[in-house]
């Protein structure tokens, strides 16, 4: 089994793995790099390459991980696409916030087939794939590739902390490639959430919170102290995701649903309210966050950015400059829990995603394993 890593290796964004096996070619997600117009916006994939490519299969709806599906029609590819139901579902409105009309387009008519979710969920060509809950979002899911000599787990995006969305255990493999996103960071969750609810119990006349549209928007929605206002869209997609209770831990249908209930609605060309605002999304490059990060910026309103800011997005931007702050809401895994994920698969060879490489070296102090030499635009045999 030979893995091309297209993107996300030595970086953070255009999340794109390449399996080759016997001929058979598989893509594992076909993400975005919101920090890089141009080229590199995209996955490090030739033309040649999409139009020789089987299959590809997409863990989940955010951008870093599918907002390039249009993008790899457009260059050529004609093979089989597979989606969650839950996550296809979300595809649409990624693809318009972070994609071109084109592209949008080109997926809407393209003929999507359904990822299933348990072992052996899916034969394609010599590989058997198995998924489970990754924790991190409705619909999300890690992979298991199994060409009866080789296991590699690609895990996607996983967030084991989450007090919202259910994980599934991960089979043993003979190869991983974990979510580095946090790379040495070892905060535990419940701490992380003590600092975000203290930040917001400190803004009695209202505050902005950006996150992206399904995913870190639960987990927001659930741990907020006070009134809680919904910018559009907001309420539709967090319905979604409550409705969709497989996807969660037993307490956390309960937990949404009456917070949600409780929730107002703002609407657009009102004054910010005072209330705790979730709007999407998490950086202001698009959806209401856009508009509301210039009026909260104007009006020196307190916004509170809780993920991942890209370099020259308008969160970057604000926090830099002092006009809003950062703490981190875990929705992928701490250094703990990712030792604890490597302990349990057995894997002998580790991969990491989704961070840079300063990080990354200080990530393999800790985890022995982790192969920091290789990034995006290098291949690895197993």
């Amino acid at each position: 089994m030979r893995l091309r890593l297209h993107g996300g290796f030595a970086e953070k964004g255009r999340t794109c793995v390449g399996v080759e096996v016997g001929g058979y070619r598989l893509l594992l997600d076909a993400g975005v790099k919101t920090s890089s117009p141009g080229r590199d916006y995209y996955p490090a994939i030739p033309a040649a390459a999409l139009r020789a490519t089987d299959a590809i299969v997409i863990t989940h709806a955010h951008e870093d991980h599918v907002g390039a599906l249009g993008w790899c029609v457009a260059g050529g590819f004609r093979g089989r696409i597979f989606i969650s139901p839950e996550s296809q579902r979300e595809v649409a409105q990624c693809l318009t916030d972070y994609g071109e009309p084109a592209h949008v387009e080109l997926v809407r008519r393209y003929p999507i087939e359904r990822l299933p979710l348990g072992e052996q969920a899916l034969r394609l060509g010599p590989l058997q794939i198995s998924t489970g809950r990754s924790g991190h979002i409705v619909g999300g899911l890690w992979c298991m590739i199994d060409d009866g000599s080789v296991r590699f787990h690609y895990c996607g995006d996983t967030a084991p902390a989450s007090r919202i969305f259910a994980i599934d255990p991960l089979p043993a493999s003979d190869a991983i490639a974990i979510d580095a996103s946090y790379g040495d960071d070892d905060v535990p969750a419940t701490e992380r959430v003590a600092q975000i609810t203290r930040w917001i119990a400190r803004k009695p006349l209202g505050c902005v919170l950006p996150t992206p549209l399904y995913g870190r928007s639960a987990e927001l929605l659930a741990i907020v102290p006070g009134q809680v206002a919904l910018a559009p869209g907001m309420r539709k997609a967090l319905r979604a995701q409550i409705d969709d209770s497989g996807w969660l831990r037993e307490t956390g249908a309960a937990v949404l649903a009456a917070r949600l209930d409780a929730a107002t609605d703002w609407r657009e060309g009102t004054p910010l309210p005072p209330a705790a605002l979730i709007c999407h999304d998490g950086m202001g490059m698009s959806g209401p966050a856009r508009a509301i990060l210039a009026s909260a910026r104007v009006a020196a309103h307190p916004t509170l950015f809780t993920g991942h800011l890209p370099m020259g997005s308008p969160g970057e931007h604000m926090v830099a400059e002092g006009r809003a702050d950062w703490l981190r809401l875990p929705t992928h895994p701490t250094l703990i829990e990712n030792r604890a994920l490597i302990a349990s698969s057995g894997a002998r060879m580790v991969l990491g995603h989704s961070c840079e490489p300063p990080i990354l070296a200080r990530l393999h102090q800790h985890l022995p394993t982790l192969r920091v030499d290789l990034a995006t635009g290098d291949s690895v045999d197993l």
